[in-house]
């Protein structure tokens, strides 16, 4: 059954919620860091403590946040009525109390914070979730957001919005939004999201890209219904019906399509390791021969056993039980006939262009601190750099700077006569922490990049010295440098 939320009742409320300070910094406020910290791992009783009194926030906390049950006149002062939000189908009356029915909560960037409305969770339900259930707030949307590029744009489209977190990030820096989902019950959560946080939001409901058909956006980010296996549709919120990978695959082959000349579209993506085959060209054959800059982030590979525990777990259902068993017998059967050895997760970026395509596919399995969304537009702007200038000549006259938040790593054992060397690596200490092993010409030649000669003249230096032909050196540099400009660790200066 669809909530109500009509436009009426979200502006009430958020007047009610705005009164009461419930915000992501009104939170932490009432809760204290480490209840906060608690909740987020999933220890209710820290916040339990935290708000025993009576006030509108702390109910709010209480009701949506910790998952209890509230008294009926706590629960009518904090939302100016209880009966209308029962009606609107926002909490559920549990006799002489009042629980949530769904999920209502702050969540915030450095701007500001927004209310999120989605259905309640496994552990909420104590159970199962529906077919038709709207994901709220989850690692794998955060992880999107953290991702995607911001800079100004006219138009984004949110492809797949669920409860529309990632178009209320775009509201930021977009003139215009755009929100689609297949999902009905998805596009009423998510409207209601969007008037609740007095947002003007295009919406439209439909299969992939079938509501934009014949329009072009400027950017899109989605986070598609991803999960890999059999082709069904248990939950909508996660699979596609499409088998294996091929709705990562959809969304890659049909962003093209939709993206304005310069335009970048952004999702989270799997892709399946199968058995003597490379996982970048798989995902490289998604792409046509021209027309995109396509970067393809892979953050984790999980092997079939552990990626069908984790997504049953996920949806409330025990893989010890006789369904869970059921469901991951099938599943696995699925992975051994298709020689699935592994599934892979990541970013993909794609940017339109009148140029051949060209691909970059690359492990990020370490961790790192940064957001990766202002390394993927400084990557898209070194790889438009790279092109521009890819005359040798133009580059061989370009000065190059090694930025100093990038490191050379040596490590040596001892030996028979002093040290013997096994690793030289740079490492750049910011934003994803690339690494390259490297040697000892290359070396010399970035300590001469420090933007007083140019490339030609610190390589015909490096060849003197080390009595090398001229060209020889050229030719072996070129290759690299190209390389470590795309990865942030040498740069122009002229900015990229």
């Amino acid at each position: 059954m669809l909530p109500r939320l009509t436009d009426q009742f979200c502006d009430r409320l958020r007047d009610s919620l705005h009164a009461a300070g419930y915000t992501a910094d009104g939170v932490v406020a009432v809760l204290g860091d480490q209840a906060h910290a608690a909740l987020g791992r999933g220890e209710p009783e820290p916040a339990r403590r935290a708000t025993r009194g009576d006030s509108a926030r702390e109910t709010l906390v209480r009701m949506f946040l910790v998952g209890d049950a509230v008294p009926r006149d706590h629960a009518d002062r904090a939302l100016g009525g209880v009966d209308e939000a029962v009606a609107e189908g926002l909490v559920r009356v549990d006799g002489d109390d009042v629980r949530a029915a769904l999920d209502l909560r702050p969540y915030g960037d450095d701007e500001g914070s927004w209310w999120v409305l989605a259905d309640l969770d496994a552990e909420q339900l104590g159970g199962p979730v529906g077919p038709d259930h709207v994901l709220g707030i989850g690692h794998a949307s955060l992880s999107l957001a953290r991702a995607t590029v911001r800079r100004k744009v006219g138009s984004v489209l949110d492809l797949g919005t669920g409860c529309g977190i990632q178009a209320l990030h775009a509201a930021r820096h977009a003139d215009r939004v755009t929100a689609t989902d297949l999902s009905e019950r998805a596009l009423k959560l998510a409207e209601a999201t969007f008037r609740l946080n007095d947002l003007r939001v295009e919406t439209a409901r439909g299969s992939w890209f079938e509501p934009v058909a014949g329009r072009r956006f400027d950017q899109v980010v989605c986070n598609p219904p991803f999960v890999v296996g059999p082709p069904r549709v248990d939950y909508v919120y996660r699979d596609s019906g499409l088998a294996g990978d091929d709705a990562s695959a959809l969304v890659v082959r049909g962003l093209p399509a939709v993206l304005a000349e310069g335009g970048v579209g952004q999702l989270l993506a799997s892709w399946l390791h199968r058995r003597g085959e490379d996982w970048s060209e798989r995902v490289a054959s998604w792409l046509p021969d021209e027309g995109v800059d396509a970067w393809f982030v892979q953050r984790d590979i999980a092997d079939p056993a552990l990626y069908v525990g984790t997504w049953l777990r996920d949806t409330g259902v025990d893989p010890r039980s006789a369904e869970g068993s059921a469901k991951a017998s099938a599943w696995l059967d699925w992975f051994d006939a298709n020689d699935v050895v592994g599934v892979g997760f990541g970013f993909v970026t794609l940017r339109a262009t009148d140029r051949d395509t060209e691909v970059a596919c690359e492990d990020l399995r370490h961790a790192y601190d940064d957001p990766l969304g202002p390394e993927t537009g400084a990557w898209l702007d070194r790889v438009a750099w790279l092109r521009a200038n890819s005359d040798p000549k133009v580059l061989l006259s370009t000065r190059l700077i090694v930025p100093p938040t990038v490191v050379l790593e040596q490590v040596s054992e001892p030996g028979d006569v002093g040290w013997s060397e096994l690793v030289r690596r740079l490492h750049r200490t910011d934003g994803p922490g690339w690494q390259q092993e490297t040697d000892e010409l290359v070396s010399s030649l970035l300590a001469g990049c420090r933007g007083h000669l140019s490339l030609g003249e610190v390589l015909a230096i490096l060849a003197a010295a080390n009595e090398l032909s001229a060209e020889e050196v050229v030719n072996a540099a070129l290759p690299v440098i190209s390389e470590l400009i795309q990865h942030g660790m040498v740069l122009p200066m002229e900015p990229a």
